[in-house]
C-alpha cells in the first residue's frame, strides 16, 4: 500500500518541464545541465536527523539581483520519496533558486515533525539568503501528495507559530509568498468521509489501521478531532495566507478531490487568492499535469508571485485537460 501513496512527481513533467525540454530524463541523471549548479545534502539543522538536509540549486553564474527561491517538498505519504531528483530543478535557467527539502518520515517521528523539519529548512534559507544569494521576500513552496499537504501547511500555518520551532534562526520568518499544492490532502477529519462518497474512484487505503499513511503520520485514529485538525492545512487558513495555485485530477485514489474542493473553498471564504486547476479523469499524477496549457498556469503563478512579471494567470479550460478516467 505505501509504495502506491508514493508521489510520482519526476512523473508529473509539467511540473518540471516549466522550462522546456525532456526533464524528466534529466532530472533522473545526476549530471545537470549547463548553466546550473547543485549543492547536496546541507543540514539544515546542526548535528540533527540524516533527513534534516537540503539540496540547493543555483545558476553557475551568480545573478546581478538576488533570486526568488523556489522551495520543493517531495511526497511519499510521509514515510517515503527523495528529495533528490529534484523535478524543479531546472526552474534555475527561469531565473530562480530551488532548494529541495529532506524531513523525517512518519516512521521515525510522528506529526508535527515533518511540518517543523520544513519550517526549520525555511528559515535556515532565509539565514542564509546572502551567502546563497537569493531574496528572502521571494519564497515559494510547491510539492505534491504528502507534498502537497506540507506546502499547503506551511502556506496557511506560516508565521503563526502553531508549532514548536526547531533548528534555530528563530528571528527569521517562515512565511511564502506563493503555494502550488498538487493533489494534497487538506482536511483529515473529511477524508475518511469523502473518500466513501467519491462516486468516481474507490479510496486504496484502509483506514485507521497500519496500511493508513493518515493516521500513521499522527500516530492514532483519524476520529482523534484534536490532531486531525492540528495536521490540517484548513484549520489555519486566514485572510493573511498567500496566494494558492491547487491542482487535483477528480479519479484520484489516494487523496479525494473532495480534499482540495474544500481548501479552495475555505481559502476563498477568506478572501485569499487562489486558483483551483481541476483536471477531470486525472488520477494521483499522470500526463495532464503535463500538458503545455496546465505548464503555463504553473509558471505564469510563480512569476506573477515571485518574480513580479505582469502576465495572467488563467484556468484551463476542463475540456483541454479531461483524461481518460481508468
Amino acid at each position: 500500500m505505501k509504495s502506491c501513496f508514493i508521489f510520482r512527481f519526476s512523473l508529473i513533467v509539467g511540473v518540471a518541464l516549466m522550462v522546456g525540454g525532456d526533464v524528466f530524463a534529466q532530472a533522473k541523471t545526476p549530471q545537470l545541465p549547463a548553466g546550473i549548479k547543485m549543492e547536496r545534502d546541507i543540514a539544515y539543522i546542526a548535528d540533527g536527523d540524516v533527513a534534516q538536509r537540503l539540496d540547493l540549486y543555483l545558476p553557475e553564474k551568480e545573478a546581478e539581483k538576488p533570486l526568488p527561491l523556489i522551495v520543493h517538498i517531495h511526497g511519499g505519504g510521509w514515510m517515503g520519496g527523495s528529495k533528490f531528483p529534484c523535478p524543479v530543478a531546472l526552474m534555475v535557467l527561469r531565473g530562480y533558486a530551488v532548494a529541495s527539502v529532506e524531513y523525517r518520515f512518519s516512521q521515525k517521528a510522528k506529526f508535527p515533525a515533518q511540518i517543523q523539519d520544513c519550517q526549520a529548512a525555511l528559515r535556515w534559507l532565509r539565514a542564509h539568503a546572502k551567502e546563497y544569494h537569493f531574496d528572502n521576500e521571494r519564497v515559494g513552496v510547491v510539492g505534491g501528495s504528502a507534498g502537497g499537504h506540507l506546502s499547503a501547511l506551511v502556506g496557511t500555518a506560516g508565521g503563526k507559530k502553531a508549532f514548536p520551532m526547531i533548528g534555530g534562526n528563530e528571528e527569521q520568518s517562515d512565511r511564502v509568498q506563493a503555494v502550488c499544492d498538487i493533489f494534497g490532502p487538506a482536511d483529515f477529519s473529511t477524508v475518511v468521509q469523502q473518500a466513501a462518497e467519491d462516486k468516481n474512484v474507490k479510496n486504496i487505503f484502509e483506514f485507521n489501521t497500519p496500511k493508513d499513511p493518515y493516521s500513521e503520520l499522527i500516530g492514532t485514529k483519524l476520529d482523534d478531532k484534536e490532531k486531525t485538525a492540528t495536521v490540517s492545512p484548513v484549520h489555519y487558513v486566514s485572510k493573511d495566507n498567500p496566494p494558492f495555485l491547487i491542482l487535483h485530477g477528480t479519479h484520484d485514489t489516494l487523496v479525494p478531490f473532495a480534499q482540495s474542493e474544500e481548501l479552495n473553498a475555505a481559502l476563498k471564504e477568506k478572501g485569499v487568492e487562489v486558483w483551483f486547476q481541476k483536471l477531470p479523469g486525472g488520477g494521483h499524477g499522470g500526463g495532464g499535469f503535463g500538458k503545455p496549457a496546465v505548464v503555463q498556469l504553473m509558471q505564469n503563478f510563480f512569476d506573477k508571485h515571485l518574480q513580479g512579471k505582469d502576465v495572467k494567470i488563467e484556468l484551463v479550460p476542463e475540456a483541454d485537460v479531461t483524461m481518460p478516467a481508468k
